[in-house]
């Protein structure tokens, strides 16, 4: 079993903001329990155990009705820790898989029908060996035909060096919480300037999560929000929220009342909310309607 700390508060305080009726946690993880779903052999980072059921009722207190699991590092190429939090579900959790290049055809299928909607590939010095970006949208072929997305967590400075590629991707482009960006070097920062300059493609969507991981200040992560709150200016039809729990490699534990509140300072109108987080998660995760 995992001698972790928790990285994630066991009770987080309830938001003060009232999120809209199918809102939508776009990025979280699960990780074990280990005896069902023991780690991976030779992974880079060993986590506390996040099970389903601690997901699920930190949901029930933000007020959030649908999500998308994004398997993990931890867990390797084995996505059934993942895949079994969305069978609680029923179709109001996603997931977003880890594959090799080589998966076969019947195996993308397979998670397909089992509610994956995109493959996630890693540049994080943290998270080991990156796939050649070449070869990853070269693969994006293969996604095309069965609707998913390619979904990108890379270290800001290398935006620069990936979007040449990226600009050539046959299917929508996720990138993950805003890029890393680094909130202490200002908005006019040139790893930013060239995010904003990719998000004028309406291929691209970004998460405007992680500002817990781009505030160099800590909670309430005030130097952090003027990042997000310009993205869904710019892009609001293509920006998706999310809290990032259980908070992996963090050097803190931040509370997830206070991300979901947050959300009023990023999109500050009811309807630059309802894009954030039903419409367009909605749209490019193929959720069915909310009743």
């Amino acid at each position: 079993m995992s001698s972790q700390p928790l990285s994630y508060l066991a009770s987080p305080r309830r938001p003060k903001l009232a999120l809209p009726g199918g809102a939508c946690d776009a990025h979280v993880h699960v990780f074990g329990p280990q005896p069902r779903f023991p780690f991976a052999p030779g992974r880079s980072f060993t986590p506390c155990e996040a099970p389903k059921e601690k997901l699920f009722a930190l949901h029930a207190l933000l007020g959030i009705e649908r999500c998308v699991v994004v398997q993990s590092n931890a867990h390797g190429y084995d996505n059934s820790v993942t895949e079994d939090a969305l069978a609680a579900k029923r179709g109001a959790y996603v997931g977003i898989a880890l594959v090799p290049l080589s998966v076969d055809d019947a195996e993308l299928a397979r998670l397909d029908a089992a509610g994956f909607r995109g493959a996630r590939f890693h540049f994080m010095r943290h998270l080991g060996a990156a796939t050649p970006i070449e070869d990853v949208v070269a693969f994006g072929k293969r996604l095309a035909g069965i609707g998913w997305h390619l979904q990108l967590h890379f270290e800001s400075p290398l935006i620069h060096d990936l979007a040449p590629a990226l600009l050539r991707s046959p299917v929508p482009v996720v990138i993950d919480h805003m890029a890393r960006i680094d909130a202490s070097r200002g908005v006019d920062q040139p790893d930013f300037r060239r995010l904003r300059e990719l998000m004028r493609d309406p291929r691209f969507f970004v998460k405007v999560s992680g500002p817990e991981r781009a505030s160099r200040q800590g909670p309430p992560y005030a130097d952090a929000v003027a990042f997000a709150k310009a993205l869904v200016e710019d892009a609001g039809d293509r920006v998706l929220w999310g809290t990032d729990w259980p908070h992996p490699n963090l050097d803190h534990v931040p509370d997830d009342g206070l991300l979901a509140d947050l959300i009023e300072q990023i999109a500050p109108g009811a309807v630059q909310r309802q894009a954030l987080l039903v419409a367009n998660p909605e749209r490019l995760y193929r959720f069915g309607p909310h009743p």
